[in-house]
């Protein structure tokens, strides 16, 4: 319990997570703190590169074998089908309008780092090993799930209103491919993946002083922003209700479950599926509040942001990291 515990505060009290407090408290205290919204647009862009540039780095430097490319696959799948269920989930409560839950949908088919990274620690000081394609995994899995959240978002709003058998855009037209596809947030993340994986080490070593060293720092004055948004609009949150605060719970636990049989069907080992169902688990905070920022500006980030952060986040961290490995060292032994 003791060493739970140790993990939890190490990740908890991490610099980044001290820094999106203090933009919380800033904004609840009505501070004038603000970051210009050119600054904000930059940090949002430069984010999406770096984690899809080294993602692609990752996978060029583990080589596409068939095994990989099941694993993939698999990501992207989830990826792509965890929004959907959480949308569901979300509108059956009937406290959130289809924005605002195609948003939040889509931070639950995304990941978190920094739950991921705890999640690499965990295994490492007990000496579990892990296949290290499982980061390209993760890279794979952010675009996928903005693309289905816009999705949602687009065919709820082509759908909505008395004139809608009229007016009503179909789903895969060529408008809505252009909007989907061709949002900033999605080129970016897959543009920078395909050169990291086309360019490889040598690549990474080239961009490293840029993507690799300043990241973490980068990191902190984002969710420092985030942080005064969300804090500016805790009220909005609170009109939300406990019932969507359950859903930060329950739905990692969900998404687990799903990641880790699906991990455990493909052959991955015990660590690998630990490392799968924490990426189905978790939401992510850093390139998904990023995207929908840009492409669902009227979806309120005091709801996707702090739901993902302040609920499902420490959740992870303290019950579902030692939880999904537990399971995952049970499903090997059967």
């Amino acid at each position: 319990m003791n060493e739970f515990l140790q993990l939890a505060a190490g990740n908890l009290l991490s610099p980044m997570v001290l820094f999106f407090a203090l933009g919380v408290t800033a904004g609840w205290l009505k501070s004038d703190l603000a970051l210009p919204e050119a600054v904000s647009k930059g940090l949002s862009l430069y984010l999406m590169l770096a984690i899809g540039f080294k993602g692609g780095a990752e996978l060029a430097a583990s080589g596409l074998t068939g095994t990989i490319a099941v694993a993939l696959v698999l990501a992207i799948a989830l990826s792509f089908t965890l929004p959907v269920l959480a949308y569901g989930l979300l509108r059956s409560l009937g406290r959130l309008d289809v924005t605002n839950a195609a948003a939040i949908a889509a931070h639950y088919g995304s990941v978190s780092v920094v739950t991921f990274v705890a999640a690499t620690g965990f295994l490492g000081n007990r000496g579990i090993p892990f296949e290290g394609y499982v980061v390209a995994m993760m890279a794979l899995m952010e675009t996928p799930a903005i693309v289905t959240g816009l999705l949602l978002a687009r065919r709820a709003r082509s759908a909505a209103g008395a004139e809608a058998a009229a007016l009503r855009t179909p789903l895969f037209s060529r408008d809505v491919a252009r909007e989907v596809f061709l949002s900033g947030s999605v080129v970016l993340l897959v543009g920078s993946f395909a050169i990291g994986w086309a360019t490889g080490e040598k690549g990474l070593a080239i961009m490293a002083p840029a993507i690799v060293d300043p990241f973490k720092a980068v990191i902190a004055v984002f969710l420092l922003d985030m942080g005064l948004l969300v804090g500016r609009r805790l009220p909005d949150f609170r009109a939300v209700g406990w019932r969507v605060m359950a859903f930060g719970l329950y739905m990692p636990v969900i998404g687990g479950t799903i990641g880790l049989l699906s991990a455990h069907a493909i052959g991955l080992s015990p660590g690998g599926v630990t490392l799968v169902a924490v990426l189905a688990a978790s939401a992510s905070y850093i390139v998904v509040p990023a995207a929908m920022r840009m492409a669902l500006p009227k979806a309120n980030p005091a709801v996707y942001v702090t739901l993902s952060l302040a609920v499902t986040f420490p959740f992870n961290l303290i019950v579902g990291i030692p939880l999904y490995n537990a399971a995952a060292r049970l499903l090997a032994a059967m």
